[in-house]
């Protein structure tokens, strides 16, 4: 059969065989480790071509082999080449590009950090004498809004509409 289909003679160069091999196995391997929730197709048609690339070993190897009949091998180098993967990806801590990561500042940019600091407490004395204490109260000394509503002797309410309209003024004077 291999005669029939790699051309007559008895010599078969190795690219006969492996193009043979690619022209039966390939789509069916592809979809087959496709499946196998390896992660994407990009890591699907990785993982097939590590596996034609161990068949060319074994074909050069292995001059007597039939392309034909390496169906069963070929899935099986696929599947261990799949479970390999996986290991790896748990082995290791999921990858974070650098523009899901942010661009924070950087821990030494003390001056960075001064300016902004800075800036901050520039936009914080804009505020009224009311809006501000909410803020610091909150967002600097951690305390609860109930905790401030007891000092200022108000509302809830009162504490939480102070701290929206603040926010916001922050909003503008930062932005600008």
């Amino acid at each position: 059969m291999l005669t029939q289909r790699c051309g007559s003679g008895p010599e078969h160069t190795l690219e006969d065989r492996l193009e043979l091999l690619d022209r039966l196995h390939r789509q069916r391997l592809l979809g087959y480790v496709a499946k196998t929730n390896v992660g994407n197709h990009v890591s699907a048609e990785d993982i097939v071509q590590e596996t034609f690339t161990r068949a060319w070993q074994y074909l050069g190897a292995h001059e007597d082999a039939d392309p034909e009949n390496l169906r069963p091998w070929l899935y099986t180098v696929a599947r261990r080449l799949v479970i390999d993967a996986h290991r790896a990806r748990k082995a290791r801590p999921a990858e974070v590009a650098m523009d899901d990561a942010g661009a924070g500042p950087a821990a030494d940019d003390v001056i960075g950090n001064l300016l902004h600091a800075e800036e901050l407490r520039t936009a914080l004395l804009a505020l009224s004498p009311e809006h501000r204490y909410v803020m610091v109260e909150l967002y600097i000394r951690d305390r609860p809004a109930d905790e401030i509503a007891a000092r200022l002797n108000v509302p809830i309410g009162t504490v939480r509409s102070r701290s929206y309209y603040a926010k916001r003024a922050l909003r503008g004077l930062l932005a600008d």
